[in-house]
């Protein structure tokens, strides 16, 4: 085989691996958005007419977590485009990103549970948002190397640079 049938193929393989972790982070953030959503509902008197009465206190857990939980999913938003482009420019050769693509798939996943044990208020969530702050500041630094030349990565850059100072809030 051909060298650059080899990378072709490996090129072709690492991209459908790159579209299905994308995609199962979409589908888990789905659940997510809408738990925050919920959440966040829960927080509001005039959201609904339901009586809520049932749920005190667990309103007051959930907008504690707020901005820790927006800036997770805000992360996931940003890594979900940056996913796009990446994928993108390899599959017409340029794998210039590769190391910012790598970084994004192991951010993504830890923002996504980040936000379902900031949902549930969760004895874990200031562990795994420290681990997650450590994640995000080592994509920022990877997606700052592209800022200049790609959108997407400045964009990515910045949301991570504001989750690692939402976790800092949490963890000290």
């Amino acid at each position: 085989m051909h060298v650059a049938d080899r990378n072709s193929l490996e090129t072709a393989a690492l991209s459908r691996r790159s579209l299905l972790a994308a995609g199962s982070a979409v589908l888990a953030g789905s659940g997510l958005i809408g738990s925050a959503r919920s959440a966040r509902a829960q927080d509001d008197p005039h959201a609904g007419h339901m009586d809520h009465s049932a749920h005190e206190g667990h309103g007051q857990q959930a907008s504690q977590h707020q901005a820790l939980a927006e800036a997770a999913l805000d992360c996931v938003a940003k890594g979900e485009a940056c996913v796009h482009h990446c994928v993108g420019l390899m599959e017409k050769g340029d794998k210039s990103l590769a190391e910012c693509l790598k970084s994004v798939l192991a951010m993504m996943p830890l923002c996504t549970a980040v936000v379902r044990l900031a949902s549930l208020d969760a004895p874990r969530l200031k562990d795994l948002a420290k681990l997650c702050g450590e994640v995000c500041a080592e994509c920022e630094k990877v997606c700052r190397k592209h800022a200049e030349h790609h959108a997407v990565c400045k964009a990515c850059a910045e949301s991570c640079a504001a989750f690692v100072k939402e976790s800092k809030k949490l963890t000290g």
